[in-house]
């Protein structure tokens, strides 16, 4: 039996409807990735994270004047920055400054990277980096910018209550001042599914780390795990499909590629992630 061409057409709309969509449109990295190379190469290495695909970038305060120039001959959008965590904690009184310096330079956010080990603790530790996020985010909206926070594995450690230490920071801080910067892999690392913490903080997460993990490694709530375990993207156990489906829903706008620890060239291994996330579809 032969079809008409308006079989066929029908046939084709429907198989579209079927398809799925880009999981990311624009893939951002962290440049923490490069951190082995960037600062020798810089010109080099961001022209070829630039012919990687990516297109946004998240940078570190430390070291940014040297890369500046380099970053601004490209197209590569600076999006967020990290700062350094001692000025939520014994630095405090230099945030003011820093913010308006990293604002000067075009970074939309500002993201606290961890709480110090030294300021680790349970619950009452957690609500003193909650008033000092609290504080940096009213200056992160006077400068326009907005502040966040990103998690490792140590925030999920129970503060009593059926409540995480992440919990506590995230009650105690004001959703107009200070979003989640939600690292997937350090999530999984504590044994809690991305997509699941997504789905609870709706609206508060704007920023992603998109990394995976090797097999084998148990829940725990510290950052001890052997340097293999980090992965490329699609490569390890984190559902990311599930992750970046929930993603769009969650209000997620800006996906960061980021690999700790890489087996040989940083490089190699953000063009494997970049492959993998270019061809997913969700």
């Amino acid at each position: 039996m032969s079809l008409t061409r308006r079989q066929v057409l029908a046939a084709s709309a429907a198989t579209g409807s079927l398809a799925g969509k880009p999981a990311v449109r624009t893939l951002g990295v962290q440049l923490y990735t490069v951190r082995s190379v960037l600062p020798d190469k810089p010109a080099e290495t961001l022209r070829a994270i630039e012919r990687l695909g990516y297109r946004e970038v998240e940078a570190t305060r430390a070291g940014i004047d040297r890369i500046w120039p380099h970053l601004r001959a490209t197209a590569l959008k600076p999006v967020s920055i990290h700062l350094e965590p001692q000025l939520f904690t014994s630095r405090q009184s230099e945030l003011a400054a820093a913010i308006a310096d990293v604002h000067a330079r075009g970074f939309r956010y500002a993201v606290c990277p961890a709480v110090p080990r030294e300021d680790r603790g349970g619950t009452a530790a957690f609500q003193r980096i909650a008033a000092a996020l609290n504080k940096g985010g009213e200056l992160a909206r006077a400068a326009g910018m907005t502040l966040a926070y990103h998690n490792h594995a140590f925030e999920f450690a129970p503060a009593g209550g059926g409540r995480t230490l992440l919990d506590v920071l995230l009650a105690e801080t004001d959703p107009g001042l200070v979003q989640l910067e939600m690292d997937i892999m350090w999530v999984t690392v504590a044994g809690v599914n991305p997509a699941d913490l997504l789905a609870r903080y709706k609206g508060r997460v704007p920023l992603m780390h998109i990394k995976d993990l090797h097999r084998g490694v148990q829940p725990r709530f510290d950052e001890g795990i052997p340097r293999e375990a980090f992965a490329e993207a699609g490569r390890g156990v984190v559902d990311i499909p599930g992750v970046l489906r929930a993603a769009g829903p969650a209000g997620v706008k800006h996906f960061f590629v980021e690999q700790d620890q890489t087996p040989g060239d940083p490089l190699s291994s953000l063009r494997v992630s970049a492959e993998y996330l270019r061809n997913l579809q969700v």
